[in-house]
């Protein structure tokens, strides 16, 4: 059997951690004048006793977690946390059901952006708040999950960021308790410099602050039914544009950075691929949308470097409806929902790492068609792979694509129209938040489907943003048994 104590101590700290977290929006809702903070104290009440409760049921035990307990601790503190941090939705004067309040949950912690939430621009303070609070701490949460657990239990080719992220980085600080310091202090000041920038632009203090939470852990919820569209402002793309990078890029090379190694942020191949590849679709976006504007192309290109940035990097905030450009665009951005970040960042998808060592093992097949007597090594970052981590990696892009078509046709089963259930399936598998199409496009929500289709499209939320194998494994026999 599987010990499970150990397990329920981190849940309760982590409750326990959500549970403060709950009485900031508390205290701005009471500061304003907004009854809503006495739902978020009693949630927030709630949640702390529960988590206390667990850790204090559980303390004393500080083994090492086996592979088993870290699959099921990963698990279990995602659905846990998205459960109670659903609590104060449900409850709140936004008057949703707890489906719909554990899909915005859920939404948020894996940081995706899909929303049901309607009527933003009049909603309480405390909840567009606490919307980009969940977004901030699952990007935080999903930063020291890809350079500690993923690494550890070899899932989708993560093995390759072990050494460099805690065998190695003993060059830089002699500790790995010390790279997650630093990276929860480099997250927090670039939300800082993200809110000011915001500030400086025009945004109101609150909307600027709403909105650093949202850009840097690239979740993309807004303050407003519009996304970024309202403010009507060029500049705001351009600071999102930067800042949605920033959350795009490992961050174990802004520590590297920090410590000396500047290098590290332009010398590593996935930074370089992720820029070209950037640079790739945003010219194929231009042209989509040249194909169906007389406009100049100048008074567009900010705007559609913006939308394939949020796209890509999982984002989701959007200022215009890409998906009636043209054909051509539609099928530029259902491509760009499965690319996603960097490996080490907040951003979604099959991340760009995987797709080097795709074409990696490629160019060696070709090569060694060619050349039948010639050696050839895939390497990655001048670094030979391993045959583990290619048959990792090839699993998981599989696996990806086969949760995408499973959820797409369950979907189309509840009733679906064909356009709408393979773009929200990707869009969640993915993390992005808007899909394509009139309902759950850039300019829709995901108010309209049917509860079915919510659980659904959670459950895929939670596969897509845990590497697919971290759930999968839970639903094999061999996992349980002793």
């Amino acid at each position: 059997m599987i010990e499970l104590r150990p397990i329920l101590l981190v849940v309760g700290v982590l409750l326990a951690t959500l549970g403060c977290a709950m009485m900031i929006p508390a205290l701005y809702d009471l500061a304003v004048g907004n009854d809503d903070w006495r739902i978020f104290s009693f949630s927030a009440t709630i949640t702390l006793f529960v988590g206390i409760g667990l850790a204090f049921a559980s303390r004393g035990r500080t083994e090492n977690f086996t592979i088993k307990q870290a699959f099921l601790l990963t698990n279990v503190a995602w659905l846990t946390v998205t459960a109670f941090g659903a609590l104060p939705i449900a409850w709140s004067q936004m008057d949703v059901s707890y489906t719909d309040a554990f899909f915005e949950s859920m939404s948020g912690i894996t940081t995706t952006g899909a929303t049901v939430l309607t009527g933003l621009d009049t909603a309480p303070p405390g909840i567009l708040l606490w919307r980009g609070l969940l977004q901030w701490l699952g990007g935080l949460g999903i930063i020291v999950m890809a350079i500690s657990v993923l690494p550890m239990l070899g899932v989708g080719g993560m093995q390759l960021f072990k050494v460099e992220a805690f065998d190695t980085a003993g060059k830089v600080m002699p500790r790995a308790t010390q790279i997650a310091g630093y990276i929860v202090i480099i997250y927090i000041v670039l939300t800082f410099v993200c809110s000011v920038a915001y500030y400086t632009i025009g945004m109101s203090p609150f909307d600027a602050v709403a909105h650093a939470l949202t850009t840097i852990s690239t979740g993309g919820f807004s303050s407003h039914d519009a996304s970024l569209a309202y403010f009507s402002n060029e500049w705001v793309e351009v600071i999102a544009i930067i800042f949605m990078i920033f959350g795009s890029l490992p961050f174990v090379l802004y520590v590297k950075a920090y410590h000396g190694r500047l290098s590290s942020l332009y010398s590593d191949s996935q930074v370089r691929w992720f820029f070209a590849t950037v640079a790739l679709f945003s010219v194929l976006a231009w042209l989509s949308y040249q194909s169906a504007h007389a406009e100049p192309h100048e008074t567009r290109i900010i705007t559609v470097v913006f939308n394939v940035v949020s796209i890509m990097t999982g984002t989701g905030y959007a200022t215009t409806a890409y998906d009636n450009w043209s054909a051509m665009a539609v099928v530029v951005f259902f491509i760009l929902m499965f690319i996603g970040g960097c490996s080490g960042s907040t951003s979604c998808g099959i991340k760009i790492f995987r797709f080097q060592v795709i074409i990696e093992m490629i160019r060696c097949r070709l090569y060694a068609v060619l050349y039948p007597k010639g050696v050839f090594v895939e390497r990655y970052n001048d670094a030979p792979i391993s045959d583990t981590v290619m048959s990792a990696v090839m699993a998981v892009f599989f696996l990806f694509l086969a949760t995408f078509a499973v959820a797409a046709a369950i979907l189309q089963f509840i009733g679906l129209d064909t356009l709408t259930a393979l773009s929200a399936a990707a869009s969640c598998v993915s993390n992005v938040g808007p899909g394509l199409g009139p309902i759950v496009g850039p300019v829709g929500t995901y108010a309209e489907l049917p509860d079915s289709a919510k659980w659904v499209l959670s459950a895929t939320m939670l596969i897509g943003r845990l590497e697919v194998f971290t759930v999968i494994v839970l639903f094999t026999p061999a996992f349980w048994r002793a």
